[in-house]
């Protein structure tokens, strides 16, 4: 049996256990969300459904999840969130800097600290119209993060974190490479430069401050396969996202005396 079969049987008995008729899969036009698409295709045909949700996004994202889902079969809906995000955003920044300067007296000085909070929306509001579909079709949320992003957390907690299941959380990108292969996905989403379209220009790699080569080899090597600088922010950013991974905690029970 193949990766693919393996993984379709898997997400098939997890609808089934839930109740559930098939998939809601967000494209975003890179190889992750499309491997996962071909796999709800694998599990439950014609029960899945491509959500396209361009946000101030990048246009050419939307032009090649949309390729894919035509070249694949895929039923989909389109959700601009546009006039969405900037209503929300129009509301939450005034509210913040409306508290006293003694809670609100420090401003991030680097760039990419600043533009987080407000690119975070994005994930956090496509993921709220996924399960609007979700709920509405008795579908489950099939998340598209693959294993060397869980390991350091490069995903939105509550956004593209907060699914029903992750059928491609054990392989690295490589081997999602190779499973795209099998699926036949189309070359030029596989060759994609990956990005979480949270604003024009940016690129997973960018942002992380180094390679999937470079976090495949930690992955699979150990930190020694690594320049010694480089392990040691592989494991910080792993410590500092701990919380993502984990339920959140609860206070310890208290004895009855």
């Amino acid at each position: 049996m193949s990766v693919a079969e393996q993984i379709a049987g898997w997400m098939r008995e997890c609808a089934a256990n839930a109740g559930a008729k098939g998939f809601v899969v967000g494209l975003s036009g890179g190889i992750d969300s499309a491997v996962v698409a071909r796999l709800a295709q694998l599990a439950t045909p014609d029960e899945v459904v491509g959500v396209l949700m361009p946000c101030h996004s990048d246009p050419q994202d939307e032009r090649d999840a949309a390729a894919f889902a035509k070249q694949a079969s895929l039923q989909t809906v389109r959700v601009d969130l546009g006039s969405a995000y900037d209503a929300l955003t129009a509301t939450l920044k005034p509210a913040l800097d409306s508290l006293p300067s003694s809670i609100h007296r420090e401003k991030p000085h680097d760039d990419l600290r600043a533009r987080i909070p407000l690119a975070n929306i994005k994930p956090r509001v496509r993921m709220t119209t996924l399960y609007f579909v979700a709920n509405s079709l008795n579908y489950l949320v099939a998340g598209t993060g693959n294993r060397s992003e869980a390991s350091i957390g490069y995903y939105t907690k509550y956004g593209d974190g907060g699914v029903d299941l992750l059928p491609i959380v054990n392989l690295v990108k490589s081997e999602v490479r190779a499973l795209a292969r099998e699926l036949k996905v189309p070359d030029n989403i596989i060759n994609r430069t990956p990005t979480a379209g949270l604003w024009l220009g940016q690129t997973d790699e960018s942002e992380m401050g180094f390679t999937y080569d470079d976090l495949e080899h930690f992955l699979k090597d150990g930190p020694q396969s690594v320049a010694p600088e480089l392990a040691v922010k592989i494991e910080r950013l792993a410590r500092a996202s701990d919380h993502k991974r984990r339920m959140p905690p609860a206070p310890p029970t208290a004895e009855k005396k």
